[in-house]
């Protein structure tokens, strides 16, 4: 019997781009990937191995991508993956913090990754005299750190917003208001309300949608393993339907999500880990 990579095969593209040159890699490049997302003002971070490149190619990378490198200009990365029957969507973008050789047998490039780290450094400033809304908070902190709006959250009204500090900063500012829930996700800041999941998100997670194991429960909610799908985000809503535990049935708010892909091998799957909704 054919396995399903075979019947269904993965696509996996990795997209970077260093002073100001963009390169691509996909199959038959062997690309593996692990990453965390979250859903609040840490940066969502990557690992990310690109193998059996030209050795050109991975000189120009890994002297690029050295700390110690005195090009200060963003280096950037964007990871798509998917199956050949629905494509491909992106789920990470980042920046690329540095790289280092990975070990044999498949000799590449380890690439370390974290998004919008270049705002850590970027020191803005968002005042607000008088009465603002959250929305014009959120759309200047937006267009100050060059990020897309995406904002669900109920307006409320803020009396002499006054901030300074970096990038990361004023998103974990926002979160400080109180009922808010604000995070960066691949370029997109998105403010929320507080234990409410982003709309139109919904994802059913079961055995016959590819849920791997069984659900488990956690200190914060629930942790479930399944196949990568194109539709889930951090911030979304899943409902979780197992026969084995039925206890963990129920709607839950993504708060973080991990991926673990590989061109390859075994690894093909999210991890979320979400809180159940009105709790």
């Amino acid at each position: 019997m054919p396995m399903p990579n075979e019947l269904d095969p993965r696509i996996i593209r990795a997209s970077f781009e260093i002073s100001g040159r963009t390169k691509v890699y996909s199959s038959p490049f062997y690309i593996q990937a692990t990453g965390t997302k979250f859903a609040n003002s840490l940066q969502n971070e990557a690992n990310i191995v690109i193998a059996n490149l030209d050795k050109q190619t991975q000189d120009y990378i890994l002297t690029e991508t050295t700390p110690y490198n005195t090009n200060n200009t963003i280096k950037s990365i964007t990871l798509e993956a998917g199956r050949q029957s629905y494509g491909t969507a992106v789920i990470y973008t980042g920046n690329i913090v540095y790289s280092s050789l990975s070990q044999p047998p498949d000799v590449g490039i380890t690439l370390k990754c974290l998004t919008g780290n270049f705002l850590k450094t970027q020191v803005i400033g968002v005042n607000q005299s008088g009465q603002a809304s959250t929305q014009q908070i959120a759309v200047a902190v937006a267009n100050l750190t060059g990020l897309v709006l995406r904002y669900e959250a109920t307006n409320k009204i803020v009396s002499n917003y006054n901030f300074s500090g970096s990038g990361i900063s004023q998103i974990a500012q926002l979160n400080a208001i109180g009922g808010i829930n604000a995070f960066q996700d691949d370029g997109v800041l998105v403010v929320k309300d507080a234990g409410v999941p982003l709309k139109d998100t919904l994802k059913i997670v079961s055995s016959s949608t590819g849920m791997i194991g069984i659900p488990e429960f956690t200190e914060q909610g629930l942790r479930v393993r399944f196949l990568l799908d194109n539709g889930v985000v951090i911030g979304g809503r899943i409902r979780v339907k197992s026969t084995i535990n039925p206890a963990a049935n129920g709607e839950y708010i993504i708060y973080k999500l991990s991926f673990e892909i590989s061109s390859r091998d075994t690894p093909f799957y999210y991890i979320a880990e979400c809180q159940r909704i009105g709790n």
